[in-house]
């Protein structure tokens, strides 16, 4: 139900919200946010390698990134890994049309929309998300490379997600974070090493060691193909 707007175009309560209603409402909603972690974990626990590809949903198939996202999909596809994308259009769908096209395992961690983000046509396996924050544990979760093609908010803030995590101990460090490519993201790069690290120090001089910028998919594959199989640790909280 959508609130009415006041004589001045503000939102307002249809009817005062009680105690009650907010308690329900809370459960509810860590009920589902629950269910969306063990199932997520439980799926991507199937796939013993990957590797996650982030860009954006905008791009089209006749775009040189589309065609570059595919290409180098299928040839990680072929090393083994499977190639774990958010699922819709896009980069997102190019990453997996080349697995896919590959005879590779190509997975989509898909979320609900108010403008509905279709399945793009690629997967072998997929799961649908209604929060953003869990669909984005699952595409950080246990993966062996994260391969950042250009893109826009959606994909800048999954960016600084992962980066922040390995900053913090939360992702190992010998995760390797792949920019592609250099002419998109250097502009990127300038801004990481001259402004937050020489200008105003508001990083460490390794946290500028986070991510590379790589063009070349020779290059890339050896990235990948050096990086260590994640292990899945179970988890101890210290209290």
């Amino acid at each position: 139900m959508t609130n009415p707007k006041n004589r001045r175009g503000h939102f307002q309560l249809a009817h005062p919200v009680t105690i009650e209603e907010v308690d329900s409402d809370a459960h509810k909603r860590a009920s589902l946010i629950h269910s969306e972690f063990i199932r997520g974990f439980a799926f991507i626990k199937k796939h013993k390698k990957s590797v996650s590809i982030f860009g954006s949903s905008m791009i089209t198939e006749k775009d040189y990134y589309y065609k570059k996202a595919m290409s180098l999909s299928a040839k990680i596809a072929q090393l083994g890994y499977t190639i774990v994308t958010g699922g819709g259009p896009g980069i997102m769908e190019a990453a997996n049309r080349g697995a896919f096209m590959a005879g590779g395992q190509s997975v989509g961690l898909n979320i609900k929309l108010p403008r509905e983000q279709r399945s793009n046509s690629y997967l072998t396996d997929s799961l649908e998300f209604y929060y953003f924050f869990s669909r984005k544990v699952m595409l950080s979760f246990a993966a062996e490379t994260y391969i950042f093609f250009p893109g826009g908010y959606g994909t800048l803030d999954e960016l600084f997600e992962m980066m922040t995590l390995i900053q913090t101990n939360r992702i190992a460090m010998s995760v390797p974070i792949i920019l592609y490519d250099k002419k998109f993201w250097r502009p990127f790069d300038r801004l990481i090493k001259q402004k937050l690290l020489k200008a105003y120090h508001t990083i460490r001089r390794d946290d500028s060691k986070i991510y590379c910028l790589e063009s070349d998919e020779d290059k890339i594959l050896k990235i990948i193909a050096r990086a260590p199989v994640v292990e899945i640790i179970p988890f101890k909280q210290k209290i």
